[in-house]
Formats: structure tokens, C-alpha cells, sequence
């Protein structure tokens, strides 16, 4: 099931808010993982229709504010790769072990990764931040507070 956020406008509603849109510098970020929500991946040319997860990543500033990032985790062999990634950089999952998904530990779980800034497919002009890669918990190249 996946959360519908928001509400409709009539076309006479005041409006205020505007985009909070923060442009992350390229490079590493702590982040602390929010919650998830299960869905379905709709087929594509190389996945067929498929179990999917969406990871909300809270992406942490110097400033002790936070950025939220949202990533999918598609439930493909093909894919088994990216779903190790991530448990390994929470330290669910240990280097070279197999190890059930246990997607009700993520939520407040923290790690390392990588940000970088991608321009939109059908669009150039917007750009987002997205995770590039997790680093694994124990990874020398972590420098991050977290235990």
C-alpha cells in the first residue's frame, strides 16, 4: 500500500507553501533511514512487475537540519545487489553471509553514503539528489559518528 500525501485544492484555495527543495553538494552524508513503504514496481523493459520497496533516507546537515531522499528498492534477483548494499550499510547484513531482509529493523537505523546531483530525465532544467551508493558499516572510508 503506499501513502498518499496531500490533499486536493479547489481552484479558489489560498496557497503559501512553496518548494523546500535543498541542492545537496555532491560528496558524504550520514543519513538516518525513516521508514518504508512496501509497492509494486510497474514492468519495465528490463523488470517485469515486481514487489518493491521505497526507502526514506533522512540525509543528515552540519546544521542538524535533515534532507529527505526517497529510493526504490526493486525485489529482482537481478537487483540482489542493491538490496545487500543496503543492509550492509546499516550492519543488518555482513560481508559474504546470507542473511534475510529484515525491512521492520531499518526505520531509525543509520549509516554513510554518497550524494550525488542528477538532472531529470524528461525535464534538464530540475535537478534531485540522489544516493549514489551506501557505504558498508564498517567501511575504513566512513568517518561518521554513528555506531
Amino acid at each position: 500500500m503506499v501513502m498518499n500525501e496531500g490533499y486536493a485544492l479547489d481552484y479558489d484555495d489560498e496557497i503559501e507553501k512553496e518548494s523546500s527543495f535543498i541542492e545537496l553538494p555532491p560528496g558524504d552524508y550520514d543519513f538516518v533511514i525513516d521508514h518504508y513503504e512496501r509497492g509494486i514496481h510497474n514492468a519495465s523493459e528490463k523488470i517485469p512487475e515486481c514487489k518493491k520497496m521505497t526507502v526514506f533516507f533522512n540525509i543528515m546537515l552540519p546544521d542538524n537540519q535533515s534532507v529527505q531522499i526517497k529510493q526504490d528498492y526493486i525485489l529482482w534477483s537481478t537487483l540482489e545487489w542493491k538490496l545487500s548494499e543496503l543492509f550492509l550499510s546499516v550492519g543488518l547484513k555482513k560481508e559474504g553471509e546470507r542473511t534475510r531482509m529484515d525491512w521492520n529493523s531499518l526505520a531509525g537505523s543509520t549509516g554513510r553514503c554518497a550524494i550525488i546531483l542528477d538532472q531529470d530525465k524528461n525535464d534538464t532544467s530540475k535537478k534531485y539528489n540522489h544516493i549514489k551508493k551506501l557505504y558498508p558499516k564498517k567501511a575504513k572510508s566512513w568517518q561518521g559518528g554513528f555506531k
